[in-house]
């Protein structure tokens, strides 16, 4: 049987916009399939066989690309700033149109992914899928790990029970450094449950997310494998 998309998710994995920005194309009477133009935002395609033209230009599929970067600090996980500040992609070489899934704060550092994927990006982010990620949290003031442990149990933030699966020391000496792990995708997430007992991350660095590691040096960025890419499907979807 043959798998049709929607009209928007095929422009868009055409590499020329976002969904939403072909949303758009599509109520501006910009777009055609079979030489008809289509004003439905609910019309499915085959992009092997059908003809999608925007302005008169056939587009086409891009190839699918996965990308591990062990992002350093200093840097906006966007595709664009309007300040001209440096974005995650100034770090990567490549032409095709990739975007972040998630995101990591500006002086966070460590393992991102970058696809031009969505449905990829969707299972990573989607809640239900309750897909790990482990952190090295720094903190400003000595903690002790009782304490800490309260946000095992769970505590309330943004009006919702929210919880660390697992948090423990660094090494049984350091009282500053600790490592957590979580399901949870929401911004700041990680930052916000230390302030909610008085404590304040002064560096953040996620050692791993989903099944990648910070295997590569800060900085540095390497495509996922194949093998990769269907363990990720295999586990989450």
């Amino acid at each position: 049987m043959v798998q049709k998309i929607r009209l928007n998710k095929a422009i868009a994995e055409s590499g020329l916009c976002s969904r939403r920005k072909a949303d758009e194309l599509i109520q501006q009477n910009r777009v055609t399939v079979n030489g008809k133009t289509v004003q439905s935002l609910s019309t499915l395609v085959d992009p092997s066989k059908d003809i999608i033209e925007v302005d008169g230009e056939k587009i086409k599929l891009q190839s699918k690309v996965y990308i591990l970067l062990n992002k350093p600090a200093g840097y906006l996980c966007t595709t664009k700033d309007d300040k001209k500040r440096k974005t995650v992609l100034d770090l990567i070489n490549i032409k095709k149109r990739i975007y972040p899934v998630g995101r990591l704060d500006y002086d966070t550092t460590g393992v991102l992914i970058l696809t031009n994927d969505g449905d990829f990006a969707n299972l990573l982010l989607h809640p239900k899928n309750k897909v790990p990620r482990i952190y090295k949290v720094k903190l400003d003031k000595p903690a002790d790990i009782d304490t800490l442990k309260k946000l095992e149990k769970g505590i309330i933030l943004d009006n919702k029970k929210s919880k660390f699966e697992k948090i423990y020391p660094v090494n049984k000496d350091n009282k500053f450094q600790f490592f957590v792990e979580c399901v949870e995708g929401r911004n700041h997430f990680v930052k916000n449950m230390f302030q909610k007992l008085g404590f304040n991350v002064v560096e953040l660095h996620r050692k791993s997310f989903a099944i990648f590691n910070d295997d590569i040096p800060i900085g540095s960025y390497r495509f996922l494998t194949d093998k990769e890419v269907y363990q990720v499907k295999s586990i989450y979807e």
